[in-house]
C-alpha cells in the first residue's frame, strides 16, 4: 500500500483517531502500530510478512545469547551473519548466481546452477540495517533487551520500513518503550513536511519523470545531446525530490504519532566536495556505513593508505547495497574514487584547496560529478549507460533539439543559485503558521492540499528508494 494512495489517505485518519484514543496506554498504541505495520507489509505480499516475522523471531532469540553469554562476541558474529545471509539470499542470490555461472563457463566447467525465482521483500535492506544497529548496541550494553513486541515494532515501524531513514536502536527503541503518555510532535512542522512531500513527489517528481527523464533514458539515441544533458540534470533533481519527499512524508507521519526520525537530507546539492555531499545525502545511510563498515575495517587508524582502502571498500559496498546490478557497483566506485582523490588532494595540495579558492566553483564541479554518477544509477545495465553516454557525446548534430533548452538551462542555473534560499522556506512557513490562530489552520491546509491535488498529474508515483 503506497502512502500516497487513496486507501492510505482514507484509512490513516481512522487509525490516527484510534491511536490517540489509546494515548494513556503506550503499550496498546504499540500493539496497534505493529498490527498496522504488518498489515501494510502484507498488502505488498503475504510472504514478505512471513519473512519479516520469522526474521524478527530469530534475531530476538539470538539477542539473549549476545546480552547474557560470556561468548557475546561469537553470538554477535552469528547474529550478524544470519542477518546478512537473509539479506544476500533475497537481494543478491540471482546476481551472484549469474556471475558464478559465467565464471564456470569461462573455466570450462559444464554445470548449470539452478535458478530460483525470488521476490525482494519490501523494506528488507532497511530492517536489516535496523537490526544490525540493535545487535551491536546490545553487545555494547547501550540498550537492554526490549520485549518481543517492542523489538518487532522497531523492525516493522511502518513510516521508516519501506525506504528509511535508518533508525539506530539506541535512539529509536526508547521512543517505543516509553511508559509515559506520548505527545504529538510539532504538528505545524508535521503538516508542512507532508505538504512539502506531496509537492515534491506528486508534482515535481512526476513532471520531471514523465516529461524529461523517462523518455530520454528510454531511447537516448533519438535525442539531441542537449536534451540528454537536460535529462541528466532532470534525474538529479527527480531522485532528490522523490527521496527527500518520501523522507518529509514519513517524518511528518512519525511526528503525528509522537515519534522523531533521524534527519536524512541537508541540502546535498550545495556540497563543496564529495565528502561534504555524503554528509548531506541519505545521512542515515552514510552514518551507518561509517559506523558499521568503515570504522570496523580500521577507519583512519592505520595510516593514510589504509584509510583510503577502507573508504573505497565502504563506498563500493554502499553502491552494492542499492541493488544487485553492476551499475550500482560502478556508481559506488565512482563516488569512492572521487572521495579518495579528494583526500589525496587535501594531503598534497592543502585541505579544501578548491573550496578556499572559489566556493561556487567547488559547488559547481561537485554537482557535475554527482550528476555524472547518477547516469549509472539510473541505467538498467552498463550497456545502457554506455549507450546513453555515447549519445550524450555524439548527438550534437544527429538529432533536432526536442526541449526548450533556452528556457530549461537558465532555469536550472537559477535553481542552482537560489537552492539554499528555497531550502529555508519550510522553516519560514512553520514560523508563519505559529503566528496564526489554530482556528484558521484546517481551512488553510484544506485549500493548500486541494490546490496541490488539482495540479498534480494523475496516478500514484513510486518511491525510488522503496526498491532498494
Amino acid at each position: 500500500m503506497s502512502y500516497l494512495s487513496i486507501e492510505f489517505s482514507v484509512l490513516f485518519p481512522l487509525f490516527f483517531i484510534i491511536y490517540w484514543a489509546l494515548a494513556k496506554t503506550p503499550r496498546y498504541q504499540n500493539i496497534l502500530l505493529l498490527v498496522v505495520s504488518y498489515t501494510i507489509v502484507a498488502t505488498f505480499n503475504i510472504n514478505f510478512l512471513a519473512i519479516l516475522i520469522a526474521y524478527s523471531f530469530v534475531l530476538y532469540a539470538l539477542s539473549f545469547a549476545i546480552f547474557y553469554s560470556k561468548y557475546s562476541r561469537l553470538w554477535l558474529a552469528i547474529a550478524i551473519a544470519a542477518s546478512l545471509v537473509n539479506l544476500c539470499f533475497f537481494k543478491y542470490f540471482d546476481f551472484f548466481r549469474v556471475q558464478l555461472q559465467e565464471l564456470l563457463m569461462a573455466l570450462g566447467i559444464n554445470y548449470a546452477i539452478p535458478g530460483v525465482e525470488i521476490l525482494l521483500p519490501i523494506g528488507i535492506s532497511f530492517y536489516t540495517f535496523h537490526s544490525i544497529s540493535y545487535l551491536v548496541s546490545l553487545k555494547k550494553k547501550e540498550i537492554n533487551i526490549p520485549s518481543a513486541l517492542d523489538f518487532m515494532l522497531f523492525l516493522a515501524f511502518f513510516p521508516s520500513l519501506i525506504a528509511g531513514p535508518i533508525n539506530r536502536a539506541k535512539d529509536f527503541l526508547p521512543q517505543i518503550t516509553v511508559t509515559e503518555q506520548r505527545q504529538i510532535g510539532n504538528y505545524n512542522r508535521a503538516f508542512v513536511l507532508i505538504l512539502l512531500a506531496l509537492i515534491k513527489v506528486l508534482c515535481l517528481n512526476t513532471l520531471l519523470a514523465d516529461n524529461i527523464v523517462d523518455p530520454v533514458f528510454a531511447n537516448p539515441t533519438s535525442y539531441h545531446s542537449l536534451d540528454i544533458l537536460l535529462a541528466v540534470y532532470g534525474y538529479t533533481l527527480q531522485i532528490f525530490v522523490n527521496f527527500s519527499g518520501y523522507t518529509n512524508l514519513v517524518t511528518g507521519i512519525a511526528l503525528l504519532l509522537g515519534f522523531t526520525l533521524p534527519v536524512n537530507f541537508n541540502m546535498p546539492y550545495i556540497a563543496h566536495n564529495l565528502r561534504d555531499f555524503w554528509q548531506r545525502w541519505h545521512i542515515s545511510l552514510s552514518l551507518w556505513i561509517r559506523d558499521y563498515i568503515y570504522i570496523p575495517l580500521g577507519g583512519n587508524r592505520k595510516g593514510f593508505t589504509r584509510t583510503q582502502v577502507n573508504l573505497f571498500i565502504a563506498m563500493t559496498l554502499s553502491g552494492l547495497w542499492h541493488g544487485a546490478n553492476l551499475t550500482f557497483i560502478v556508481w559506488g566506485v565512482i563516488h569512492a574514487l572521487g572521495v579518495v582523490l579528494l583526500n589525496i588532494g587535501d594531503k598534497y595540495l592543502g585541505k579544501d584547496r578548491l573550496t578556499n579558492c572559489s566556493a561556487w566553483l567547488a559547488r559547481f564541479i561537485t554537482f557535475q560529478y554527482v550528476c555524472f554518477a547518477w547516469i549509472f544509477f539510473r541505467s538498467e545495465s552498463l550497456g545502457e549507460a554506455g549507450e546513453f553516454l555515447n549519445a550524450l557525446v555524439h548527438n550534437f548534430a544527429a538529432e533536432a533539439i526536442s526541449f526548450n533548452v533556452l528556457l530549461y538551462f537558465p532555469l536550472l542555473l537559477v535553481l542552482f543559485f537560489i537552492y539554499p534560499l528555497l531550502a529555508k522556506l519550510p522553516d519560514l512557513l512553520i514560523k508563519g503558521l505559529y503566528a496564526l490562530s489554530w482556528i484558521y489552520l484546517p481551512l488553510i491546509w484544506t485549500i493548500i492540499l486541494l490546490i496541490v491535488l488539482v495540479f498534480a498529474p494523475a496516478g500514484i508515483p513510486n518511491f525510488i528508494y522503496a526498491k532498494f
